[in-house]
């Protein structure tokens, strides 16, 4: 699956060249493979673009600026959309690709799935996090303990290691 951003590389709106720029870095910053389209210097992707866009997706003179993205010939949406799902830490699912495992996004469709097949999710998901939390910072503490008497006690047998030296001396 490739994702398709159409873009006009010639563009002469500073508003539509930073949207095109959030789009593509994001992507980027996600390692995403996309194709970056040209509508300014070829006539078929921009007649291609237009044609593909739904009818409730495009603006009121119905001709839709980019950027507009893609999923192959499936339909994303644009800037708008694609910021609000950015925001909503939901850019696979409006990609239409299964998130990676150990993302924000990839957790939270896990919790859907484990809900949807039946089982509950944690009431709190923040809850079991400070649970974890906490047992990890006690284990710290433990740890911090035992090497503190571990040090007391070599202190203890280092001294009295001392004093038995002194002894054996004044004793000779």
């Amino acid at each position: 699956m490739v994702i398709k951003v159409f873009l006009a590389t010639s563009s002469g709106s500073t508003a539509i060249k930073k949207k095109q720029q959030d789009v593509v870095g994001f992507l980027e910053a996600l390692k995403v493979d996309y194709a970056q389209l040209d509508i300014a210097c070829s006539e078929d992707n921009r007649m291609w673009m237009r044609q593909n866009v739904p009818e409730e997706k495009k603006p009121a003179n119905g001709i839709p600026l980019p950027p507009q993205i893609f999923n192959e010939d499936s339909y994303c949406g644009d800037y708008e959309t694609f910021f609000d799902a950015k925001e909503d830490n939901s850019v696979y699912n409006f990609l239409g690709l299964p998130p990676p495992p150990g993302s924000k996004e990839g957790e939270q469709a896990e919790k859907a799935l484990i809900v949807e097949n039946g089982t509950h999710a944690e009431e709190n998901p923040d809850d079991s996090i400070q649970a974890q939390v906490e047992e990890e910072e006690e284990q710290e503490e433990e740890d911090l303990q035992s090497e503190d008497e571990e040090e007391t006690e070599v202190q203890e047998e280092e001294e009295e290691e001392g004093v038995e030296e002194t002894q054996e001396e004044e004793a000779e």
